[in-house]
């Protein structure tokens, strides 16, 4: 058996266990929003932003337009948030948040928190990490 070879090894593994822990995590705090992960990153650029282009939520949240524009449809549906073609270019469409989008942004403040001290024991903690995976992914993307 070769070491290097060991599952238990892969760095992709035990990045992938985390992702899944950490998705669980979130699960039942976004159950309780109406809400799934993938919802909750499209909305968390909303909430940021108040409006974008779907070309620029692909972009932010690194995903393709087939990818995303089944989570626009399930958020337009549950009244979250409004798709318009830009007047400018109809090739265009710009996503904003409904009243309901935006009053939801209330009731998703205790997400980030909880998530915060399942995770961490203090803010240095939080920094170091956040800087170390930034740095990672700047590697792997260059």
């Amino acid at each position: 058996m070769k070491e290097e070879l060991l599952l238990s090894n892969q760095i992709c593994f035990l990045v992938y266990r985390l992702d899944r822990e950490i998705q669980a995590s979130y699960r039942p705090l976004l159950d309780v929003l109406g809400l799934t992960y993938p919802q909750y990153l499209v909305m968390l650029v909303l909430w940021e932003l108040g409006q974008a282009e779907v070309g620029k939520l692909c972009s932010l949240l690194n995903l393709d337009t087939g990818t995303i524009s089944p989570l626009l449809k399930r958020l337009e549906k549950s009244g979250l948030i409004h798709r318009k073609r830009s007047e400018q270019d109809e090739r265009v469409v710009v996503v904003s948040l409904t009243d309901a989008g935006k009053a939801l942004e209330e009731q998703a403040l205790s997400v980030p928190q909880h998530m915060y001290s399942c995770l961490f024991h203090n803010a240095e903690e939080y920094v170091a990490l956040k800087q170390m995976l930034g740095n990672y992914i700047d590697r792997l993307s260059s």
